[in-house]
């Protein structure tokens, strides 16, 4: 008893499978790829949802955490603000404030956000601690566990900061709040003496709300926050979503272009699928007969030919799974959950249900044309054969004889009417293949313009700076465990030739006018990267700070202008949305122990992840100096020249100039660049695996007119040409349709990528493709229908004449 049935019938399977070798390999590539797609893109989606939710469903996460102005908030409104319409809890007034604390090894730390709390658990933002204690008295901090490191652990000693009489902290805890209210939590006390050296301190408030589940209504609650207090008391809040956002974001940004690729794959599955069985069927039509006469009945027949579809679907679907795995090892390696750095992989249900949703879509795929092999005449299954339906096409072959072209070409252009079936299957999988294409070279070119408009300082010719690298010597090693330090021998004071263990700092001032008097200078300006605190913000926030004029190395702009002045600051989008802020809106930032309150001029294109990296004018803080001078140079300089010219005057001093190199594409561009090159390579390998089996069996049903067509004199050439003839129509056509399509897709993909991400997608990123790239890509079509057909039709010149003729 065979798996298919009798005996008999799994001879029959076997043997088609067997027999039919273009076939079985189609169906085993094109599942294949459809299974893979799906695997990877389910894997994501699975990825990105998790372990967010529920992490903050059990910490009764805040959906606002809000920052108010002490000075303009009393207590008693915040406890009013506790009872606002559609207001479910609430904790606080919690005291606040930020500051850059210095590690045991002398490192300094990123800008803490530390909140005074006198215990982890509250009715809003109940902090988990992962280990040590709480804090319970001045002196001690509880940070948050994303710090946990070699140089910082429990029983550290944290310098508030890099004076010399800094008073210290130490570290007794570590804790995780999902909805990232703090980095850091003290006593109220401690937090309000940590002001008192210099940060402004600022009033905590958490609150959840009964509805908060979009952006509108998130603006809406802080909008009833901002009306229960004095204008200008409320600094600044952080939704919930954006910190989800930021949590997920590590796989979200690759789902839309995957799932499109799955959803290709699946199409042309399906089609494929239904035209290699549709095939198999219409030249089998004497097999049929002859199953049929011997005894088969129609319903044997039916699962005789489904299962030739399910058996090297299934070997397809078995590699994709495998495939599917593999490809999704990098992205979900870059993912990281809010916890940190979580072992990731492929959840054990989408390894189960994509393979079972891909055989049943492969099984429906094939029944259709199964029944009909299974509703067949047996009598006319026998006399018919494989000849197609006399007179089909025929006006096709007049209409074309009449065109100024060789014979076997028209012939040829006129063979797909006589099967429209078939070739409009045929049609799709070109078609199909080539919105791949199109896709791939749209979303590809985009990755790449993504990490350009992401380094604006590689337009400038030449980079000068304030610290020459090479002059920094490692650190000294540290004392011996358990000695002396007060015994242990002073060491000497380094010489410049022997470098130390600071690097030689080099005067702005100096290095600008050096760079102002070097001929050939064309235009330059002033950047510092620094980290600054923004109410409303928890942690720190990256800062480029701007001296002059600072428009050729401007971020791509999504709305509003770039930074022309002071009291302006350029925030990327997800600020905004964390914030919920606007264009025109006021933040109030701290650099130092400097504040400035600044306006927002525009929304800048951003995709540094969870990062927040704001750009300001220099002049907003007075303290600050750059560290790094852009330089370009005119036309007929040469930038390695003036960079020469340049470095022997400013290395002296300590600084460098040097010709700026185009960095490295990211990690992640390479690996969603190389996942849509092998993706793309897969589909084309699909359709173009699609015409060969279409044009197999073309051949194979007109083997004996060709033979006909040699006995008259047509040479090898001429039939090469009719074979080819047959499917360049299919190939301009598919073209026409496939990249206008392919086309649309990117347009509709990318910004959803960007959505994913928390921002929006400029115009140099969407209009990536010429006139030139959508006319060769049209073409490819034509080259895809051609590579597919070569084979078959080198295999129909090399057929001898005689057995052409012989061939039934």
């Amino acid at each position: 008893m065979s798996l298919f049935g009798n005996g008999a019938l799994g001879r029959v399977v076997r043997s088609g499978v067997g027999r039919r070798r273009v076939q079985t390999l189609v169906i085993a590539v094109a599942t294949m790829m459809a299974v893979a797609s799906a695997v990877v893109a389910g894997a994501l989606m699975v990825a990105a949802a998790a372990p967010f939710d529920d992490a903050f469903k059990k910490q009764q996460g805040a959906h606002i955490t809000a920052q108010f102005d002490p000075a303009k908030a009393s207590a008693a409104q915040l406890e009013r603000t506790k009872e606002l319409a559609g207001v479910t809890a609430s904790a606080g007034p919690y005291p606040s404030t930020a500051f850059r604390p210095v590690d045991r090894s002398g490192f300094r730390m990123p800008t803490l956000t530390v909140v005074g709390r006198s215990g982890a658990d509250a009715d809003v933002d109940r902090v988990e601690l992962k280990s040590g204690r709480w804090a319970h008295k001045p002196g001690e901090i509880v940070v948050d566990a994303s710090f946990q490191g070699p140089s910082v652990d429990i029983g550290s000693a944290l310098k508030t900061s890099d004076t010399p009489n800094a008073p210290t902290l130490s570290v007794v805890g570590f804790a995780v709040s999902v909805g990232k209210s703090a980095d850091a939590w003290a006593t109220a006390e401690q937090v309000e003496s940590l002001a008192a050296l210099g940060s402004p301190l600022t009033t905590q408030m958490l609150y959840r709300f009964d509805s908060a589940s979009t952006k509108q209504q998130i603006v809406a609650d802080r909008a009833k926050l901002a009306s229960a207090v004095d204008s200008g008391a409320l600094l600044g809040t952080q939704s919930w979503l954006d910190t989800k956002r930021a949590a997920d974001q590590g796989a979200a940004a690759t789902v839309p272009f995957v799932m499109a690729f799955g959803v290709l794959g699946i199409v042309m599955s399906v089609i494929i699928v239904s035209s290699v069985i549709s095939g198999a069927v219409g030249t089998s039509l004497r097999r049929i007969g002859i199953l049929k006469a011997i005894g088969f009945t129609p319903r044997e027949v039916v699962r005789a030919y489904v299962a030739q579809a399910l058996i090297p679907a299934t070997v397809g679907i078995a590699l994709g799974v495998v495939l599917g795995n593999l490809l999704a090892v990098p992205l979900l390696a870059d993912t990281e959950s809010v916890y940190g750095n979580v072992s990731l992989s492929v959840a054990w249900w989408v390894d189960v249900a994509v393979p079972a949703a891909a055989l049943l879509v492969v099984g429906l795929a094939a029944l259709i044309p199964a029944r009909r092999a299974g509703r067949l005449n047996t009598v006319e299954a026998i006399a018919v054969g494989r000849a197609p339906r006399p007179g089909r096409g025929q006006w096709a072959h007049r209409a074309m004889g009449r065109l100024p072209l060789p014979r076997p070409v028209t012939y040829g252009l006129a063979t797909p009417f006589t099967h429209p079936v078939r070739a409009l299957a045929m049609l799709l999988a070109v078609a199909f293949g080539t919105v791949a294409a199109t896709f791939a070279v749209g979303l590809t070119s985009s990755l790449n313009e993504v990490g350009k408009s992401q380094d604006p300082e590689s337009r400038a010719a030449v980079t000068v700076t304030t610290v020459r690298m090479n002059n920094i010597a490692p650190p000294p090693p540290p004392p011996p465990v358990g000695g002396d330090a007060a015994a242990s021998p002073s060491p000497a004071a380094p010489s410049p030739a022997a470098g130390s263990s600071k690097p030689k700092v080099a005067d702005p001032a100096k290095v600008r006018a050096a760079v102002k008097s070097e001929a050939g200078l064309e235009s330059y300006y002033g950047k510092l990267q620094t980290e600054v605190a923004v109410a409303g913000v928890s942690g720190a926030v990256e800062a480029s700070l701007y001296e002059g004029d600072s428009r050729s190395g401007s971020y791509e702009m999504l709305s509003g202008h770039w930074i022309t002045g002071k009291g302006q600051v350029v925030v990327p989008t997800r600020f905004l949305e964390r914030t919920s802020t606007k264009v025109g809106d006021t933040v109030r930032m701290t650099f130092e122990k400097e504040s400035a309150d600044l306006r927002i001029v525009g929304e800048s294109f951003d995709t540094s992840g969870n990062e927040l990296e704001v750009h300001a004018d220099m002049a907003n803080f007075p303290s600050a100096q750059p560290e790094t001078f852009l330089v370009d140079v005119k036309s007929d300089v040469s930038a390695d020249a003036f960079a020469r010219k340049l470095a022997a005057v400013v290395q002296p001093m300590g600084g460098d100039a040097t010709t700026v190199v185009e960095s490295e594409q990211s990690g992640v561009i390479l690996i969603m660049d190389a996942m849509a090159v092998l993706l793309t390579l897969m589909l084309i390998a699909v359709a173009g695996l699609g015409v060969l089996n279409s044009v197999v069996l073309d051949t194979r049903e007109r083997v004996h007119d060709l033979g006909v067509c040699k006995a008259i004199g047509m040479s090898p050439r001429q039939t090469v040409s009719l074979v080819l003839a047959s499917v360049s129509a299919i190939g301009v056509v598919g073209g026409l349709l496939g990249v206008p399509a392919g086309y649309l897709l990117h347009g509709v993909v990318m910004p959803v990528m960007g959505r994913a991400v928390g921002t929006g997608m400029p115009s140099p990123v969407l209009d990536v493709y010429g006139p030139v790239e959508l006319l060769l890509l049209g073409l490819g079509g034509v080259v895809l229908a051609m590579l597919g057909a070569m084979i078959p039709a080198g295999w129909a010149a090399r057929a001898r004449t005689a057995t052409a003729l012989r061939t039934e």
